[in-house]
């Protein structure tokens, strides 16, 4: 296939996407292989619960509506004119996806085909319908799709190189079970904030999006935030308010009510608005429905300290710095945005 034939079926299969806001469906008649698909993705968007109690309705049409305001001819361009694709000598590339948020590994599937390469997956269990569906709809666009992409069960083989996601514990595995073949190799990750004192009630509002997005089960949410000596939280507990309906959604409820009382039992000093629990902690990585927090005296050492955790932050939000997330954004990344900032296309087309 060539690339520009690949690129026009991601564009299609963007504009098919589009149809299925939160609510708000709107058939659109110029879509192609609409009589086969649109009332398909409706059940499969009511289904996916399900399959996954964390894939609500509400956090499955916000991934379909993520992927349908990237796959534009605008962005596809603007992420792929830089490479030079015509170095790319096709080999076979296994995916082992993750499943922790709706098509969370579907970048790394567009990367190896839009480079030219065949992809070999292996789903999550976590996420087995969603991939399959857009795959299926590629298909339709263009048959040779389906001699591009094969999924599989068992042991992945047969492969010329590997992109594998998962946590610091099957890493060791990955690591070790593809040390002989070129590899993109990513662990547990997570994001964090850094406030001033000074945002506004807007910013903070926005970074409740960061913070409860997907319940917090992504490694762009934000489960840290670092604060200046003497913060107060009244403006960010009064910003966050908003989303307090998310307790009364089953699962986080629980894990609200279990790490509150391992909290509790342990005797941290915890401050707690009914819906999120806020402890002061050193580590990243916080528990479903809990944030950490942490004090810092200055941003340089502040600063010191992020670039030696490096390996650990997915994304730093915050303003007044370059490099840093504006607040609300860390679940709508582009398609350039790569994960650990590894760039997955200049991995795949220099193999």
């Amino acid at each position: 296939m060539l690339q520009s034939e690949i690129k026009s079926s991601f564009i299609d299969l963007g504009l098919f996407l589009s149809q299925f806001e939160f609510e708000n469906y709107q058939l659109n008649p110029i879509v192609k292989h609409n009589d086969l698909f649109y009332n398909e993705m409706i059940d499969l968007i009511s289904l996916s619960q399900s399959h996954n109690g964390w894939f609500t309705k509400d956090n499955v049409c916000f991934a379909l509506q993520s992927w349908a305001k990237a796959l534009t001819e605008y962005n596809l361009d603007k992420w792929l004119n830089p490479y030079n694709f015509t170095i790319v000598e096709p080999k076979k590339i296994g995916l082992i996806l993750a499943g922790n948020i709706p098509l969370v590994g579907f970048h790394d599937l567009l990367s190896v085909l839009i480079s030219g390469h065949e992809a070999i997956v292996k789903l999550s269990s976590n996420d087995q319908h969603l991939v399959k569906f857009l795959v299926k709809y590629l298909i339709a666009l263009d048959n040779n799709f389906a001699q591009k992409i094969t999924f599989i069960q068992g042991k992945l083989e047969g492969f010329d190189a590997v992109i594998a996601t998962g946590s610091n514990n099957t890493s060791r595995y990955f690591e070790y079970y593809f040390k002989d073949k070129p590899n993109i190799i990513r662990k547990n990750r997570n994001s964090v904030a850094i406030l001033t004192g000074n945002e506004t009630k807007e910013e903070l509002e926005a970074l409740a999006e960061d913070i409860f997005r997907y319940f917090g089960l992504g490694c762009r949410n934000v489960s840290k935030i670092f604060i200046p000596k003497e913060y107060d939280f009244t403006l960010f507990f009064e910003s966050i308010f908003s989303f307090g309906e998310i307790i009364h959604y089953e699962k986080y409820a629980n894990n609200y009510d279990y790490n509150k009382a391992v909290f509790l039992m342990s005797n941290f000093k915890l401050l707690d608005n009914e819906f999120l629990i806020l402890k002061e902690d050193e580590s990243y990585a916080s528990p479903i429905a809990s944030l950490y927090y942490e004090y810092y005296d200055n941003t340089a050492s502040l600063n010191d300290k992020l670039k030696e955790d490096a390996e650990k932050i997915q994304c730093i939000v915050g303003k007044n710095n370059e490099n840093f997330i504006s607040f609300g954004k860390t679940q709508k990344p582009e398609l350039w945005d790569y994960a650990d900032n590894v760039d997955t296309i200049d991995f795949l087309i220099n193999l």
